[in-house]
């Protein structure tokens, strides 16, 4: 199947999908005899396997981690799960700082009076 066709059937963008490919996330492809990208359904359960990956946060070298660990038969379990483990961690430290700063601001628009007065105390903190 062509770039487009394994786009659709896999649901990752033509550029993302060239992007993968040019930093060694995902193999090239053969060619065509005329030149366009011959994708199989190997390639496009990778692609579908990156993109599950990606939507839970992986960034890419763990997904190139994952991607090993998918493709090694004998691999431990217990690789994948530090991982994942490592992952969630990783994004509870972020959802408490975006707590914070959610907090931070829902407090400072509260005290801003939000009239025609020049006075705003988000302003005073921000130049603070």
């Amino acid at each position: 199947m062509n770039i487009g066709q394994a786009s659709n059937a896999s649901g990752v963008s033509q550029r993302m999908i060239r992007h993968y490919e040019k930093i060694a996330l995902i193999p090239a492809p053969p060619r065509r005899d005329s030149g366009y990208r011959d994708y199989s359904d190997a390639d496009v359960a990778r692609l579908r396997f990156v993109a599950h990956a990606r939507d839970l946060g992986f960034p890419i070298e763990e997904i190139r981690a994952l991607l090993g660990l998918w493709l090694d038969k004998s691999r431990s379990s217990a690789d994948v799960k530090a991982l994942a483990a490592a992952r969630a961690a990783e994004l509870g430290r972020k959802a408490k700082a975006l707590e914070q700063m959610r907090a931070t601001l829902l407090d400072l628009a509260a005290k801003c009076h939000g009239d025609e007065r020049p006075d705003c105390p988000i302003i005073e903190q921000l130049a603070g």
